[in-house]
């Protein structure tokens, strides 16, 4: 099968198209004929060789963690899906023609499988921050890179669960976050300040999606750094503050969760671009800029 590679860390060039021996579903786990794969953060981090340190690679390796398509095997012990359904789900090397995946959710009725390719992280992360926050009703949220796939999926959970979000993004994405329901402000010098303008009964609890050095204000505003959680910002716990990485976490419940809200119309997170198999590398390093709203897709024909 065609899968995207690369042999060595460095820029998006290093990634490739080959031909390789496609994987098989052992037990616990499913193969499907890959529709599409989301694009995530770690995907170029990991190529980059940022994370060589705390998750080393062994070289040549695949990319992608994110993919939806057609279920074509089944490994031992899995009795939820059968071969022929449409799911999507976290796994390994999903840029690539078949990829094996370890927790999974169907695609619910009506929805594009292009787009459910780009859910599984955003609705992991996002519905576990939410319940590191215990934000109840009435409560308000800083979410610091709230335009994202990730700060999207808060903002709209959050608001259906009755919680006041104050979003921060980019200029570009000011009317953007209002229409998701999020009070919108900028980065930039003087957030503390625009923050408490904007939230004077006080902030509850507040999540740093973008990784941009704000840590130490988002204590301030909420007076307590274990309401503060990062999933971008290793240096989070120096303050006190927490990070949430998801290791161990139960994504299959995320995933089912996710796709529930979606078929109720309450939660939407369209694709902003798709990118085919050999365009990996203009996706990646797309993501690399921090793109802003929504979510890229590698699509597989």
């Amino acid at each position: 099968m065609r899968a995207v590679r690369f042999a060595e860390y460095g820029g998006p060039e290093v990634l490739h198209l080959a031909d390789v021996p496609p994987p098989h579903a052992g037990p616990g786990r499913i193969r499907i004929a890959v529709a599409a794969a989301g694009v995530n953060a770690l995907e170029w981090k990991l190529r980059a060789g940022q994370l060589r340190d705390v998750r080393p690679l062994e070289l040549p390796s695949g990319t992608g963690g994110d993919a939806a398509g057609r279920v074509d095997e089944v490994g031992e012990g899995v009795t939820d899906v059968v071969p022929g359904d449409t799911v999507f789900g976290s796994g390994t090397d999903t840029y690539a023609e078949h990829a094996v995946l370890t927790s999974w959710a169907p695609v619910p009725p009506g929805a594009s499988v292009v787009e459910a390719a780009g859910w599984p992280t955003p609705f992991e992360t996002g519905l576990r921050v939410l319940e590191v926050l215990t934000a109840p009703p009435g409560a308000t949220v800083v979410v610091n890179g709230a335009a994202g796939g990730v700060g999207s999926v808060v903002v709209q959970v959050a608001r259906a669960r009755g919680v006041r979000v104050v979003g921060v993004a980019g200029a570009d994405n000011q009317d953007h976050l209002a229409a998701l329901g999020a009070v919108p402000t900028t980065y930039g010098p003087g957030l503390r300040e625009r923050v408490a303008a904007l939230a004077p009964d006080g902030v509850d609890a507040a999540f740093d999606v973008a990784g941009s050095g704000v840590i130490p204000e988002l204590v301030a505003l909420t007076g307590d750094p274990s309401r503060v959680v990062s999933i971008a910002d290793f240096s989070a716990p120096r303050y006190g503050a927490l990070v949430s990485t998801g290791v161990g976490s139960d994504r299959a419940a995320a995933l089912r969760e996710g796709a529930r809200l979606v078929a109720a119309g309450s939660l939407v997170l369209p694709v902003t671009a798709t990118y085919p198999l050999d365009g990996a590398a203009a996706a990646q390093r797309r993501s690399a800029t921090g793109h802003g709203r929504g979510r890229l897709v590698v699509t597989v024909p």
